[in-house]
């Protein structure tokens, strides 16, 4: 019995937990939005007026910075800092770990002997200097050189994070090494945003307009996430070191019900999200949207849109917080992209649009969509930018977690396409036939019952197996994997848009003003006559799909290992080093980090379901063995004929497990020559078809070893008892 003293423990502590005491109902969420963030009504409240107009100017245009205000905002922000309680203050910067990081100092200084004064000065605020060598560089540094910055992010405001014991303040920063070389992923960000803006003005320029606002894209990144009980988790080393099993066979009851979906929240979940929510809201995040997801304990938060570089600092807070308040109900998020096998994988949906102040949204269609040149030249861009980098935009997703889902019925493939919609594929195809003259109306669905209103139709259907996906007045990058920061993802679409800005814009400018109509025509026919094979309407999970795409000559690169290189193709390189967002050494550094991690992450795999097989499923299905053992001898003694079969099969599949696991030891330590590419080739070739065949046998195991032997939490538990 004792093999499953932790599981029994961990169904005690689930069944018998006490919901919180705690009501938040006192307080209005509206009046705590944004109270832990030095946002612009601190900066108007706090800063004298000429100083808090020029910060708020680099904030709403790009302006830049005035370096002399460094002081007096510093010196506002130490002392709103310490009216919340902070004793410390943190640069938080995001290495290319996809993680945050950062090093907090005290605002304590020593004054004398026996006393100490706060200090935080406007140089303090405005560069710090962590140690660079332990974050992966992709050889761009070694481990002996580790001097690097951080640097303010005016554009992302300071705020505050609470803990039980006390308050810091952190401050949005880009990392950059002592050379100079990006370390990081909101440099490259805030680089592709400035390219965006210029070619997105040029286009406006072209129709006229002036006075234009800067544009800029926006985002909202939907986050899909698994809570289990912690002590559930906390008996799988699996999931406590890979953040995903690598055993388990399939409950007898899975999603097949199709129940799950925008279900009733359970109580303990629905108050972990409402505690969420209230931490999110402090810190000026604006999450909209909470539901069940598709598989038993998985769900969903999703903001609305905001500004891209301030999106993916808010994304990484996300993350961090549903981690964190989920402690406090006993439960553990899990954000890994397929923590539970046979179930819906996780995904961080992109939502991204571009737009300012002064048109609005540039993706908006309006009500004829085919008259809307400005609008069509966008989209056009988008167009061409994605089928030119498909394989970039595969790249920026590829992990070793995000393979175990695209393409699994639950996710997008690996083939990157657009879905348009009906109505704009309709408006393209006229545009490749000679010009586009009408659009598809919507019109209106009349339910039939005379106490509801007929609802207004959408011109088309949406799309979810679409890669990318235009929903309205945005598209929808639906790759990213839920454990992946978007930051990355949203550089490379501003680098692309903005190149096929530029070209579209170029081609433009060359004509008189009269004939201005004419050359957009032409420009929109070529795009999608070299560019519409990227155009896909139908069911991208489907085998027709996935032959006609490579007769369309799509790319499909079904793993990490086929889609890194795509870093360095001559077309990535050419538009990240033209408008100056990274070098060549840059995004080779970034192609070399992809095959390490994914390695890595391989590697970790392989070790733990060596020492789980070897050390905690093998001597449970031995013990089983014993027991049947020795029941068929006692039978067998009294006379009776003794079943076996059971005994046989646990027998064999033991036998298989053992060797299993010695192929996995094999192909594990074989030495690879010709480096990172073609270890990371041979852990995908060889390491992880081993890793199934040990699993296998495994989950078979599972299915026959008396329950009371069984030392591992099961699906069937941690997917349903909650």
């Amino acid at each position: 019995m004792s093999a499953s003293i932790s599981r029994l423990q961990a169904i005690k502590a689930v069944t018998e937990y006490k919901p919180s005491d705690t009501d938040f109902r006192s307080v209005f969420s509206a009046d705590l939005y944004g109270s832990n963030v030095f946002g612009p009504a601190e900066i108007k409240k706090r800063l004298p007026k000429d100083i808090a107009k020029s910060v708020l100017k680099t904030i709403e245009t790009g302006a830049k910075l005035d370096p002399t205000v460094a002081d007096v905002v510093a010196t506002a922000i130490k002392n709103w800092a310490l009216e919340k309680g902070a004793t410390h203050y943190a640069h938080v910067f995001y290495p290319l770990t996809g993680l945050p990081a950062a090093k907090h100092d005290s605002f304590l200084s020593p004054e004398g002997v026996g006393s100490a004064i706060t200090e935080f000065s406007g140089k303090t605020l405005i560069q710090g200097e962590p140690d660079a060598s332990s974050f992966p560089s992709g050889g761009i540094r070694s481990t002996a050189e580790a001097r690097g910055y951080t640097v303010w992010d005016v554009t992302s405001p300071a705020y505050i994070r609470e803990s039980p014991n006390g308050t810091t303040l952190y401050i949005p920063t880009a990392f950059i090494s002592w050379t100079g070389d990006i370390l990081d992923n909101k440099t490259p960000l805030l680089r592709a945003a400035q390219a965006l803006n210029i070619q997105a003005q040029r286009i406006l320029a072209l129709f006229g307009h002036e006075k234009v606002a800067p544009v800029a894209s926006t985002a909202g990144a939907e986050q899909e996430y698994f809570l289990i009980d912690r002590n559930f988790y906390y008996a799988r080393p699996d999931l406590l070191n890979a953040g995903r099993t690598l055993f388990g066979a399939p409950s007898p009851k899975g999603q097949e019900f199709e129940d799950q979906y925008f279900g009733i929240i359970p109580e303990r979940v629905l108050a972990f999200m409402q505690d969420s929510e209230r931490e999110l809201f402090k810190l000026g995040i604006p999450v909209k949207t909470r539901h069940n997801e598709v598989a038993p304990a998985q769900y969903e938060v999703a903001p609305v849109y905001e500004t891209s570089n301030l999106a993916a600092d808010h994304q990484q807070l996300v993350m961090s917080t549903l981690r964190g308040v989920a402690t406090k109900y006993g439960l553990t998020a899990l954000l890994a992209e397929k923590p539970f096998a046979g179930v819906n994988g996780s995904g961080k949906h992109l939502n991204v649009s571009l737009g300012n102040s002064t048109q609005g949204n540039l993706l908006e269609p309006g009500e004829t969509p085919h008259a809307n040149a400005q609008f069509l030249l966008f989209v056009g861009a988008v167009i061409r930018a994605v089928d030119i980098h498909a394989a970039l935009l595969r790249a920026v997703v590829a992990s070793a977690g995000n393979d175990h889902r695209l393409g699994a019925n639950e996710a997008p493939p690996a083939i990157i396409s657009i879905f348009l919609g009906e109505q704009l594929a309709d408006v393209f195809e006229q545009i490749r036939k000679g010009g586009a003259k009408t659009s598809k109306s919507g019109g209106t669905i009349n339910i039939g019952v005379d106490t509801l209103p007929p609802l207004p139709k959408d011109a088309g259907d949406r799309n979810r197996t679409s890669p990318f996906a235009f929903t309205g007045n945005k598209f929808e990058f639906r790759a990213v994997g839920s454990n992946q920061p978007v930051g990355p993802g949203i550089a490379v679409l501003n680098v692309i848009i903005a190149e096929s800005l530029d070209y579209i814009a170029t081609e433009l400018e060359k004509v008189a003003p009269e004939k201005l109509n004419e050359a957009i025509q032409n420009v929109l026919q070529k795009i999608v006559n070299e560019h519409g094979k990227v155009i896909f309407n139908g069911n991208g999970y489907s085998e027709e799909w996935h032959a006609e795409a490579a007769q369309r000559g799509l790319p499909n690169l079904k793993t990490t290992v086929d889609a890194l290189p795509a870093y360095t193709y001559p077309t990535t390189i050419a538009a990240f080093e033209k408008f100056g967002v990274l070098t060549k050494r840059e995004l080779e550094a970034r192609e070399e980090i992809g095959f390490e991690q994914y390695v890595k992450t391989v590697n970790v795999e392989a070790n733990l379901v060596v020492e789980i097989a070897k050390t905690t499923i093998y001597p449970a299905a031995v013990r089983y063995q014993s027991e049947l053992a020795d029941s068929a001898a006692k039978t067998k003694a009294a006379g009776v004929e003794a079943d076996t079969t059971v005994l046989a099969q646990v027998a064999t599949l033991s036998k298989e497990l053992l060797a299993s696991v010695s192929k996995l030891e094999c192909v594990h330590a074989q030495e690879v020559a010709g480096g990172l590419k073609a270890e990371a080739a041979h852990y995908r070739d060889a390491v992880i078809p081993a890793l199934a065949e040990v699993r296998a046998a495994a989950d078979a195991l599972e299915a026959v070893v008396a329950d009371d032997l069984w030392p591992l939490p099961t699906y069937q538990e941690m997917l349903f008892i909650k």
